[in-house]
């Protein structure tokens, strides 16, 4: 069915209420995953989490948001105040735009009318390009929100961010090619349609996982949250940030987990479809509203995924991060991109059977991973030691002791006097009178 005989065709209140409805589902997840997350790490932590506001303490996230908006509002001196005061908004808006093309379920009644309509709020043909494009324009909120803080911390943090979520929407937009060149289409809904019998993230393995690490990226979330490393940058890009502008950057930083989750979900796991092929079982599993479980509920999956993370992994350097993605990652979805373009190619035209061409390529990547073990030529030139290193660099680091590393406590201090040796911490030692 083509696009314009599903979409398009609403009347404007039922589009007015589909708005208003994703706007309060993004509000509402945002507040129950900062509650979860809570909750989840205190509980790897051994801690209780919140557990006083409301019942289980899921008032808590509402009470941070109310107490956030009870701050003083700070502007700093040196801030370009309209700059600083639009950031947070270019960061929160197209977080909540891109969930317009989003998938939620199929065709349904809608309760009270004899009206059907998908639910999605709308669809286009370049739909996945539109939320690619889209979610770039939340870059500038946090590069202009640590270029307009007049500060040095914000400016490094903003920079960080700029230089991260660039470097891992590229290899985040080559994962993507695998699906287009299956689902012979760019549309959230036709995508999904495509996967109604097998789901993408399990014949294109190698994009999924490039798509999940580089989404973990491209929302700055541990491990990667460099762009807000408090120990060297002390809050990054929103350090000057209060009340409510930044509470928006942290609504943002929300939301585009969902986001990215969610369009995991439509591109790999089948958008709104039944899980393990429980609609073979229940006809009905992919019938109604009943789809917008399995929907929510893969989400809820990704988002624990990312919650794990910060609880599990200690944060990278920021060398290792962006060689992560230029090195391996964008290299590794070029010639997963040749290789899924070529079995498509050979399987159009029937030239080499499947399981054959598979059976080639499980080999290939046998042997690759073979020659990853291959130990590498060892050199019998001397090693510089670390006097030698530090004598060159023109920053001499102090000599190794000569047994090695010195375990148990240190020697005591002795100071020699004119006329004895006398310990630390002796009272002749700080000339006290006896």
């Amino acid at each position: 069915m083509a696009l314009e005989d599903v979409f398009g065709q609403d009347p404007w209140w039922l589009i007015l209420i589909k708005t208003v409805l994703i706007f309060v589902i993004l509000v509402l997840l945002t507040l129950f995953n900062i509650w979860w997350e809570r909750r989840v790490v205190a509980r790897m932590q051994h801690r209780i989490g919140p557990n006083v506001h409301g019942p289980f303490g899921l008032l808590q996230s509402l009470a941070d948001g109310v107490k956030l908006a009870l701050k003083e509002d700070i502007i700093p001196k040196a801030a370009d105040k309209w700059v600083f005061l639009l950031a947070p908004v270019l960061a929160t808006v197209p977080a909540f735009v891109t969930f317009s093309v989003i998938p939620f379920g199929p065709v349904v009644d809608v309760p009270f009318t004899d009206i059907t309509t998908p639910l999605q709020l709308t669809d286009m043909p370049v739909a996945v390009l539109f939320v690619m494009a889209v979610a770039s324009i939340g870059i500038y909120g946090i590069v202009l929100g640590g270029w307009a803080s007049g500060s040095t911390y914000a400016l490094l943090g903003g920079l960080r961010s700029s230089a991260q979520m660039i470097s891992y929407e590229v290899a985040m937009g080559l994962a993507l090619v695998a699906v287009f060149l299956y689902a012979g289409s760019l549309s959230t809904s036709e995508i999904v349609e495509a996967q109604s019998n097998l789901w993408y993230g399990l014949i294109l393995l190698p994009s999924f996982v490039i798509y999940v690490i580089s989404m973990i990226g491209e929302t700055n979330r541990a491990p990667f949250d460099l762009p807000e490393a408090e120990g060297e940058l002390v809050g990054g890009f929103h350090t000057e940030y209060s009340s409510l502008k930044f509470a928006l950057f942290f609504l943002a930083e929300y939301i585009n987990m969902a986001t990215v989750s969610a369009l995991a979900t439509t591109l790999f796991l089948g958008g709104w479809h039944a899980p393990f092929w429980i609609d073979h079982i229940w006809p009905g599993a992919n019938e109604g509203y009943v789809p917008l479980i399995w929907f929510f509920g893969k989400v809820l999956c990704f988002i624990f995924f990312f919650i794990w993370l910060r609880g599990t992994l200690p944060r990278m350097r920021y060398d290792q991060f962006m060689a992560l993605g230029w090195k391996w990652l964008i290299p590794i979805s070029l010639g997963w991109i040749v290789a899924v373009a070529t079995i498509r190619a050979i399987s159009l035209d029937g030239g080499i059977d499947q399981g054959t061409l598979l059976a080639i390529i499980g080999v290939v990547l046998v042997l690759l991973l073979g020659f990853s073990f291959w130990p590498g030529s060892s050199s019998d030139e001397p090693q510089e030691t670390a006097d030698e290193a530090g004598a060159r660099s023109g920053y001499p680091t102090p000599p190794m002791p000569a047994g090695g590393a010195v375990r148990g406590a240190a020697e005591a201090l002795t100071f020699q006097t004119s006329s004895t040796t006398v310990p630390a911490g002796s009272s002749a030692g700080r000339g006290e009178d006896g």
